[in-house]
């Protein structure tokens, strides 16, 4: 007797904490889009067992997984293969697992973050003065594409200094500088925080000098209400001040391109969520 039953595609997405993710809500929406039976969660792996885990989600017959903080970097090393983008970040978002065992690594960070600033804001940055704050997977992910639209400055920040001229060495010669949080001098066009302090309600201990009036704030974590950072960047005279919720739909709608060779419509799915995150 044949069997009709659809086939059904099983991905995940992989973090610590994960409670708060967007994410099977978001690929369950593409996969509507194009009558796709897929199955979606949200697992929280434990960080010294995160190689462990992945082997084990493999074995389960998963085509994917995305990954998000704290396992960026550590997806990377796990990877058997990388693509280009993935390598110049030095940071792994997506992980394909192929027919022959093989772990294949991918970073769609920096195309979902470039999208939903360009696209979806409709803001460029070229010749802008931009801070980057945080040094991690996240800032990895998106360095390469920032540098690559002709920009006026960039600086590096972190808590750690040395992470920030880390990350700098990464730019591959590009002019970029790096700097100590308390040293940071000026105001810039574009505020970008890179950190996961917003999931905690923190802040980075940085002067509300580097805002000036026309300055976007852009915060890569999101929330249902404004975040921490959102919020500071308004009361110290910034423009404008957005989460990342469309970088995630963004950066999702490539991952999902990867695994099922289909792009979705972005901006319905955004405004859903919009709708009822806010």
């Amino acid at each position: 007797m044949f069997n009709f039953e659809k086939t059904v595609s099983r991905c995940a997405v992989v973090g610590h904490p994960i409670g708060h993710s967007q994410s099977p809500r978001i690929h369950d929406a593409f996969a509507r889009q194009f009558g796709i039976t897929l199955d979606y969660e949200a697992i929280d792996l434990d960080p010294i067992a995160f190689e462990q885990g992945v082997h084990h989600l493999q074995a389960g017959g998963l085509l994917g997984l995305n990954v998000t903080i704290p396992f960026k970097e550590a997806a990377r090393r796990l990877s058997d293969e990388v693509s280009e983008r993935a390598a110049l970040a030095g940071a792994v978002n997506t992980l394909s697992f192929s027919q022959h065992g093989q772990i294949l690594g991918d970073n769609t960070d920096g195309i979902g973050f470039m999208k939903d600033l360009e696209r979806n804001l409709d803001s460029s940055i070229a010749g802008a003065e931009i801070l980057l704050i945080g040094a991690g997977g996240a800032a990895r992910g998106i360095l390469h594409p920032i540098l690559s639209r002709n920009i006026g400055r960039l600086v590096l920040t972190n808590r750690t200094l040395s992470r920030a001229e880390d990350l700098a060495i990464l730019a591959k010669g590009a002019k970029v500088q790096t700097c100590a949080f308390e040293d940071i001098s000026g105001s810039f066009d574009l505020v970008i925080n890179a950190t996961a302090t917003s999931l905690t309600g923190g802040l980075p201990d940085i002067s509300n000098q580097v805002f000036h009036p026309r300055s976007i704030a852009y915060d890569l974590a999101y929330s249902d209400q404004p975040t921490a950072f959102m919020r500071w960047a308004m009361s110290a005279g910034a423009a404008s001040a957005v989460d990342g919720l469309g970088m995630l739909v963004e950066q999702a709608a490539e991952s999902f391109w990867i695994w099922h060779q289909k792009r979705p419509d972005t901006g319905v799915v955004i405004d859903e969520l919009r709708s009822g995150v806010r």
